[in-house]
């Protein structure tokens, strides 16, 4: 498979996981949706890495690799990511737990919890982008 052909396939995932999440948060699924989310934003954080040039980390950490983009982009957009980072501490820390508790230690979100984690998502994707 090429970069390209990751890349894409990357980002068709993440969409997918972004749906999966609004599904799950309709159902009053939250814990699956905070998981669907991480999994939305981590994919997207590598599709990107992959079309800076290089390939992604096997990391599951959303702030190694907004980190790691960060490192990769311009000065102004480099700004922007670091804001990110800063802006949104608590939302990406909950990302992660999110991934990790679903495999080892059972967490429940709430509702609230989810809706911010969807937001924050959506807008860091569109900033990145």
């Amino acid at each position: 498979m090429t970069r390209e052909e990751e890349e894409k396939n990357l980002l068709r995932r993440s969409r997918d996981f972004m749906e999966t999440a609004e599904y799950q948060t309709s159902r009053g699924l939250y814990d699956l949706a905070a998981f669907s989310l991480e999994q939305a934003l981590q994919l997207f954080l590598k599709a990107k890495l992959l079309a800076e040039g290089v390939d992604y980390p096997r990391t599951h950490s959303v702030r190694s690799l907004l980190e790691m983009l960060s490192d990769l982009i311009s000065e102004d957009r480099r700004i922007i990511v670091k804001r990110i980072l800063e802006d949104y501490i608590l939302e990406l820390g909950m990302l992660e737990d999110a991934y990790i508790t679903s495999r080892y230690v059972m967490r429940e979100f709430v509702r609230q919890e989810v809706e911010k984690l969807a937001g924050a998502v959506r807008e860091i994707m569109r900033i990145v982008s």
